[in-house]
């Protein structure tokens, strides 16, 4: 399970990446270097930024979610405070 979580939130990360380095940072819509006039052009220019930033935060949010819900099941779940006591 915790190796399943562990994957999941390394595929996020790059896809994170990948989603924000798409970005312009003018705020202009999609990089030219991936194709972005094409894209400008089929969702409109406000529409692919709007997409874009959208997944942005879907993305940053799930793996807020996953890295929460990684902590609990590597610490089992228990209220304590995770510090070994001898």
């Amino acid at each position: 399970m915790i190796t399943f979580l562990t994957i999941l939130t390394a595929l996020v990360c790059i896809l994170l990446m990948v989603v924000i380095l798409i970005q312009n940072p003018k705020g202009g819509g999609v990089d030219s270097t991936f194709g972005g006039q094409g894209a400008n052009q089929m969702f409109g220019a406000a529409k692919s930024s709007d997409m874009i930033e959208k997944l942005t935060w879907g993305l940053s949010i799930a793996l807020f979610v996953l890295c929460i819900i990684t902590a609990i099941a590597v610490n089992g779940g228990g209220t304590g405070s995770g510090l070994m006591t001898g």
